[in-house]
């Protein structure tokens, strides 16, 4: 992972986060995902796809932060863009939850579509904490190195973008993001969308509203959320 054949990351990603690549967890990251292919065991997403977020959404187009913690870890399902399964997926249960609030909020009938691609394409990163996973075993690849690495990465949005949307959902995703200058951003905290906690708060947390709101006011386009039958 250290030259930008072998990392396969856009470009103006790697203007900031090159330096990680060099360092010691990283190379201890890339020999367990190694260890994890010559056991055969079986990683999600497929190694083209670990950085769909940041290849999708380029650097100086992030708009909205959108912060899961796993890849899903069923066969089919991630394809590295967190809450988002591939086209033909069934909606999985928490995205079935954020379609309900977006439909609840604009008054109208999300696409029965779960490939959130034309989101990030307008700016949405969705970044999930961890950015593989092992087959059935959710948390697998967890406190492996990859936290730190996308510590690097909400770090850069943070210092480098002002005006940034950040929708922290779940007690795992507000810790990750304390370090977020509220100064400069807009930070959006509910529970997380999961069937387990969505009636504690996400239900009914006018976020996706919100969003759009403030970049309205900060001189950004706003995000299209029913675009997903495009993607």
């Amino acid at each position: 992972m250290t030259t930008n054949a072998a990392i396969k990351l856009e470009q103006s990603w790697l203007d900031y986060l090159q330096p990680e690549f060099d360092q010691p967890y990283m190379h201890e990251l890339r020999a367990f995902l190694k260890a994890e292919k010559q056991a055969g065991r079986c990683v999600y997403p497929r190694g083209s796809e670990i950085f769909n977020a940041l290849n999708t959404t380029s650097f100086d187009r992030v708009h909205v932060v959108i912060l899961g913690q796993d890849p899903y870890h069923g066969e089919g399902q991630a394809h590295g863009l967190s809450f988002s399964v591939r086209k033909g997926v069934a909606l999985p249960p928490s995205l079935q939850n954020i379609y309900k609030e977006i439909e609840a909020e604009y008054g109208r009938k999300m696409p029965h579509v779960g490939d959130l691609t034309s989101w990030a394409e307008q700016g949405v990163l969705l970044l999930n904490a961890t950015l593989t996973v092992r087959q059935a075993s959710a948390g697998s690849h967890q406190n492996k190195g990859w936290e730190r690495f996308t510590d690097a990465v909400i770090r850069a949005v943070n210092d480098r973008h002002n005006h940034v949307v950040f929708m922290l959902w779940g007690s795992y995703a507000q810790k990750k993001g304390a370090f977020i200058d509220r100064k400069r951003h807009l930070v959006l905290q509910a529970p997380h969308p999961s069937p387990l906690s969505a009636h504690r708060g996400f239900l009914g947390c006018g976020h996706f509203k919100k969003a759009n709101d403030y970049l309205v006011q900060a001189g950004c386009q706003p995000i299209d959320w029913f675009s997903v039958a495009r993607s």
